[in-house]
């Protein structure tokens, strides 16, 4: 896979992603890529188009398959990007950002499930039975 190729997203976001490349050594003649007509919405221009990207990485046994965009090279960036994020969740879970945003949304929700039984709990019995005499 060749990542000098113009992939019609800003500069920046290239830079970065061949920075997480380099840091997680990943060999990217590895990644074998193929182009996939795609499904969905689209009708006529989906079926005649193969713009979805599916790239492999046997030596995690990963698979990624994308089609968010139109254009077929915004897809590739995305699928790779997709392929190093799931590449760094499995070698460096620590450093990986999808899975810190993940535990965040957890945490979140764990907050948000804590003040709705606090605040619809049922009340608790009191003790008072009536007049005891």
């Amino acid at each position: 896979m060749n990542i000098n190729e113009n992939f019609d997203v800003s500069p920046g976001k290239v830079a970065e992603l061949k920075a997480r490349i380099e840091r997680l050594r990943v060999d990217l003649r590895l990644v074998e890529e193929s182009f996939i007509r795609g499904g969905g919405k689209g009708g006529q221009k989906i079926n005649k188009t193969a713009n979805c990207v599916q790239l492999r990485y046997p030596p995690m046994d990963l698979v990624v398959r994308v089609q968010r965009e139109r254009k077929r090279t915004v897809n590739r960036f995305l699928a790779l990007r997709e392929l190093v994020d799931r590449i760094e969740m499995k070698v460096s879970p620590e450093t990986s950002e999808r899975l810190q945003e993940i535990e965040r949304l957890r945490r979140r929700k764990a907050r948000r499930g804590a003040r709705g039984r606090d605040k619809y709990a049922p009340a608790a019995p009191s003790d008072n039975t009536g007049p005891t005499s």
